[in-house]
């Protein structure tokens, strides 16, 4: 399936003499995902129709519905006219574990959290993270520059986030796009775990929110940083964790949140 398709528009430009011409635009596919464990539908997430194999990797380790990558034994695509299911043969200790949190997750675009059934759910306990990194941040310029070049989808139709791997060099090495922010998350760490966990950090386009904290966390990764700002509750999970946050990393300037140990100010 196409992550994008080309739609006809009325275009309107205010003007001395306002003026408005049909013409073509590139819109963003957003289609429902279905994540099928083990023959039970478990959640369906509006995503864009890429990476889906990632995608399912990343969100079944950091919902905590797997320990490590091996407890996926398959996965398959799945389309039909109504969206896309993607199955996944799970350990049976995993569906074990998967059955008894009763929880269905359908709705909102790359929402973590819908239907939740008890507040302990949504925030987890994390132990704290290694500290084993060093980062320069004169790199971060560097960084940004890249991440805004890779991203090809968000270039066709301005619509999408981006979640891009980095190594401590500052190289890119892996980069995720979707019209979710979580899913475009879910669908980097997916690619981190089956890429055998390479040393390195999170660069986001959206803002660091608590859950995007969350599950970069609980893949062990020691550092995020984001565009735009950190809230109070991602912040306040950086400090238990002990992972490095950064928020409005702009050409030369960032805000760092928690977990400067981590960085070289030279």
């Amino acid at each position: 399936m196409s992550q994008y398709i080309t739609s006809p528009v009325v275009f309107f430009k205010k003007s001395a003499t306002p003026t408005h011409q049909s013409k073509t635009e590139t819109l963003a596919v957003e289609t429902p995902v279905a994540l099928v464990y083990n023959g039970i539908s478990h959640t369906v997430m509006m995503c864009t129709p890429a990476d889906l194999e990632d995608f399912a990797m990343g969100f079944s380790l950091t919902e905590g519905i797997i320990d490590k990558p091996n407890d996926i034994y398959g996965i398959d695509i799945v389309e039909s006219c109504q969206g896309i299911e993607v199955q996944i043969e799970l350990a049976t200790r995993c569906f074990v574990r998967l059955k008894a949190l009763r929880r269905t997750l359908t709705g909102r675009t790359g929402c973590g959290i819908c239907g939740s059934e008890q507040l302990e759910q949504v925030t987890k306990k994390l132990p704290k993270i290694d500290r084993t990194l060093q980062f320069d941040l004169q790199r971060l310029d560097d960084c940004l520059c890249k991440i805004d070049n890779a991203q090809k989808l968000g270039k066709e139709t301005g619509s999408t986030h981006a979640a891009a791997f980095f190594d401590l060099n500052g190289e890119l090495l892996a980069i995720r796009e979707d019209v979710g922010r979580h899913v475009a998350l879910d669908k980097l760490l997916g690619w981190h775990a089956k890429a055998n966990h390479p040393q390195g950090f999170v660069l986001v386009t959206s803002r660091a929110s608590y859950e995007m904290v969350q599950k970069v966390a609980s893949c062990g990764i020691e550092m995020l940083a984001a565009i735009s700002a950190g809230t109070e509750l991602a912040v306040k999970m950086a400090q238990d964790t002990d992972l490095t946050l950064i928020g409005f990393a702009r050409e030369g300037r960032a805000t760092i949140y928690h977990g400067e140990h981590r960085l070289i100010f030279s």
